[in-house]
């Protein structure tokens, strides 16, 4: 079963190259102009990870994790945030304080965020089969 990634950026060619290089690996790719959109996109299918700008209008990246991380539901739920301020945010801080992944500088590479995305998910199968043979 393809898994689903959620893109939240308010650069519409930032959400089209990442989509078609998604989509083209085969995951399911939802994707939100701002964080209140992705909120709402995530009510109708949680995704198995979140890829978030860090800078949007209405709702930035900080504030769609925050309330990630406030619901039980899509509290760990993994995040990369995307930003032009790469070398501003504090990735070690956002670690550990809302447990975001990784923090990827703009202009990234789609095929370089591909293969971080590829390493993560197929991390948790790795966490969820060793789970599910443990539970028999």
């Amino acid at each position: 079963m393809p898994q689903r990634i959620l893109l939240c950026d308010d650069d519409i060619y930032i959400l089209r190259a990442a989509e078609f290089k998604f989509q083209h690996a085969g995951y399911i790719v939802d994707t939100a102009g701002d964080g209140l959109e992705a909120l709402e996109a995530i009510e109708k299918a949680l995704p198995d990870l979140i890829i978030t700008d860090c800078q949007m209008p209405r709702l930035d990246g900080l504030g769609l994790v925050q309330r990630l991380r406030d619901n039980p539901a899509t509290a760990d739920i993994p995040v990369l945030m995307l930003t032009a301020k790469g070398f501003e945010l504090k990735h070690d801080e956002l670690a550990r304080t809302w447990n975001v992944l990784a923090v990827v500088a703009k202009p990234f590479s789609p095929r370089e965020l591909l293969k971080r995305v590829n390493a993560i998910l197929r991390m948790e199968d790795i966490e969820v089969n060793r789970e599910k043979s443990l539970n028999l």
